[in-house]
């Protein structure tokens, strides 16, 4: 470390996380080094939220893994009405009505999977595919999947109009998440029994922080089937399904104060 800059007592921790803590200082100031890396995490955190989805590219890989898809598309007619207006992500434009209007419904699937870019494109694609490769085999059995619909400019709550169009029993929203300063690629996933326009979101599941920096995608895959198989047996999801998938960790006792090492 550089004679310039002023140590912190906490830089020890920082191998164990991403936060920014523990960066000493050079006067009154930061670091460069970290004041630079800032700058950069916040323009990659900035480009996800405008980054357009490459809904062809999603598709062709979806297709290659042996899934159907739909191309669909929100009301927000591009990104700047999107960010602007929530709630015209959250409704489909009339082309999707149409195009859900036109699909035979009677063999009412046990599953709608909706893939929408949400404020993180880049999360999507990178991690979209690998999580949906990694649940297929978790629900090979027994489970009914409508085409996989791929929505541009959406909301979580988009799944709902779709989910009660396809008459799906449920209705699993891959979405990407709000870019943090660590994380521009992180995904989430919504599960909603009986969707239908009005659900709230303490009727929905959430899985978040799925990339392999958090929750690994095959991790988040064996969480969501679980979630899955319990909401389909008990017909509920959101605060009355609690997710029981792993056990919790007994607490740890010690006698040991925590010090920081200032060395």
């Amino acid at each position: 470390m550089s004679d310039a800059i002023t140590p912190n007592p906490w830089h020890t921790l920082r191998r164990h996380t991403p936060a920014r803590i523990g960066l000493g200082r050079a006067g009154v100031s930061q670091p460069t080094a970290a004041h630079l890396a800032f700058q950069l995490a916040h323009a990659q955190a900035r480009d996800a939220v405008h980054r357009e989805l490459d809904h062809v590219a999603l598709a062709a890989a979806l297709n290659e893994a042996g899934l159907e898809t739909l191309d669909l598309h929100s009301a927000a007619a591009d990104r700047a009405a999107y960010l602007q207006r929530p709630d015209l992500g959250r409704r489909l434009d009339d082309r999707s009505t149409a195009v859900l209007s036109s699909l035979d419904a009677q063999q009412q699937p046990d599953l709608a999977l909706v893939v929408a870019d949400g404020l993180s494109a880049l999360a999507i694609e990178r991690h979209a595919v690998r999580f949906v490769e990694a649940l297929r085999p978790l629900l090979a059995d027994g489970w009914r999947w409508s085409p996989v619909a791929i929505v541009r400019q959406a909301r979580v709550a988009i799944g709902d109009p779709i989910g009660q169009a396809l008459e799906a029993k449920l209705v699993v929203v891959l979405i990407g998440e709000r870019p943090g300063l660590s994380s521009p690629d992180s995904m989430g996933v919504y599960v909603t029994w009986a969707p239908r326009p009005g659900r709230v979101d303490a009727e929905r599941n959430c899985i978040s922080n799925v990339r392999p920096e958090g929750l690994a995608p095959a991790t988040a895959a064996a969480r969501l089937a679980w979630l899955l198989q319990e909401a389909r047996a008990r017909q509920v999801t959101g605060v009355a399904l609690k997710d029981e998938s792993v056990e919790v960790a007994p607490a740890v006792e010690t006698r040991e104060p925590f010090r920081l090492d200032r060395r």
